[in-house]
């Protein structure tokens, strides 16, 4: 077994190398998490991430040093079911939720996971990019039916957090290759504009100012303003707005802005956060792509699992992310990417775009139970 355990360096790409271990049931060793910081190891929102893994697997052996710089984490069975967690305010519910929404297709029972804490931050994808996004691509996979939601049950802004969710997502035996090179044209944009602990007036104005810019381009623009009161609004002040762009092929390219947490960073005008927002909804469009580029990393893990046969889909232009990605699948799956750049044929279509193919590992969930 030993020669199994693939071994590692730094804190960077942690999530990526928990999800991939689980998947694939190799062992992980990482070594020198922050070795020479001035408070080395594992941070708190890690530990937070590491304690959901362990809640959602059945007999995942951690082995932490004591100074926290060193990891060494056997993936036991995915056992799924009901789940609930406190994530660390540190980083958002996104944080924990992207680790959930690669693994919930393949656990033993059907997920319901309630995750408490910060829903929306500036650092992290929120909830609602998330509900907006990830939601129909892991249905484009075959992972579908009434199990498959996310609510948001109560928002919070950091510092202090105090949002709840709930995920809860069913299983699936395989999944499905697709074919998506054609992200077709923008028809509609939706979104929302939230507001905790403040005037409600402040989404409003946020929705005047990204459809000033917006309305130039397309008149199908909804964006809801979500003012949530009392027990509902967390802990902390704060605001901010999710855009969705829809295609007429089905693709959906998220863009969003949060304000800065009550006592930290400048502040930013409702104003200006609306028009910003809808700016960085425009340079998404641009890069474009059938995936935005929260959710790359994700279509390249399904394509991974999916069946013996060939995946296609069109990305914009890969993040840094997505590229270490692609070098942990191989790794981990041996599995290697076809990457082939295209040129947009007209300007209007944007920027480059990067067409991925694999041939899928044919990964079926094992431990689902046949019914």
């Amino acid at each position: 077994m030993a020669s199994n355990i693939l071994s590692y360096e730094g804190c960077n790409f942690f999530r990526q190398r928990l999800i991939l271990a689980i998947l694939s049931g190799r062992p992980v060793k990482i070594r020198q998490i922050r070795s020479r910081d001035d408070n080395p190891g594992l941070r708190e929102f890690e530990a937070s991430l590491i304690r959901l893994l362990d809640k959602v697997t059945n007999g995942t052996r951690i082995e932490i040093n004591e100074t926290g710089t060193t990891l060494y984490f056997q993936p036991g069975l995915l056992y799924g079911g009901q789940v609930e967690h406190d994530c660390c305010p540190e980083r958002s519910i996104g944080y924990y939720l992207e680790v959930l929404i690669a693994l919930a297709p393949f656990m033993k029972n059907s997920l319901k996971a309630t995750l408490k804490g910060v829903t929306n931050d500036q650092q992290d994808p929120s909830v609602d990019a998330l509900k907006a996004t990830s939601i129909p691509l892991m249905k484009m996979f075959g992972i579908d039916g009434e199990g498959l939601d996310l609510k948001i049950l109560k928002r919070g802004m950091p510092p202090g957090g105090g949002g709840e969710v709930i995920f809860t997502s069913p299983v699936r035996r395989s999944l499905k290759p697709v074919q998506f090179t054609d992200p077709g044209k923008i028809k509609r944009i939706r979104g929302v504009a939230y507001s905790v602990r403040v005037s409600p007036q402040i989404a409003n104005r946020m929705v005047d100012s990204a459809r000033s810019i917006l309305n130039k381009f397309i008149p199908d623009i909804y964006i809801y303003t979500d003012h949530m009161k009392g027990a509902n609004s967390g802990k902390s002040p704060g605001f901010g707005l999710t855009l969705v762009a829809e295609t007429t092929n089905g693709s959906f390219l998220s863009a969003e802005m949060a304000s800065s947490p009550q006592g930290q960073g400048s502040p930013i005008l409702p104003e200006d956060l609306g028009k910003n927002c809808a700016k960085i909804l425009l340079e998404e469009i641009y890069r474009g792509g059938c995936v935005d580029s929260i959710n790359q990393s994700l279509a390249l893990l399904y394509m991974t699992l999916g069946q013996q046969d060939v995946s296609k889909v069109l990305l914009g232009p890969l993040s840094p992310y997505s590229i270490e990605f692609l070098r942990h699948l191989r790794s981990f799956f041996q599995v290697m990417f076809k990457i082939e750049t295209q040129q947009p044929e007209e300007e209007r279509k944007g920027g480059e775009k990067v067409l991925m193919t694999c041939v899928g590992t044919g990964f079926t969930n094992l431990s689902k139970t046949i019914k």
